[in-house]
């Protein structure tokens, strides 16, 4: 059930759009490293408008400093 899994369906939509699409993988490798590199990418550079437009890594560092305070997630 997709309402279910919000969270991951979007990512998926995301990785589909802003990676997948740009780039043609040829052999299973090269796919791996590029994933790879682009979930990197999502979760130490690219700002979350979630998480008061910070990256998921300063997201958690500004919670480790106490500059903003977790959100709360409700399932």
């Amino acid at each position: 059930m997709p309402n279910k899994n919000a969270h991951i369906e979007s990512f998926h939509a995301i990785l589909e759009s802003e990676c997948y699409r740009r780039h043609e993988l040829e052999t299973y490798r090269q796919a791996y490293e590029i994933v790879c590199q682009f979930i990197q990418d999502y979760n130490r550079i690219r700002i979350h408008g979630s998480i008061y437009d910070f990256s998921p890594y300063e997201y958690m560092e500004a919670i480790k400093q106490g500059i903003v305070t977790p959100k709360q997630i409700k399932v």
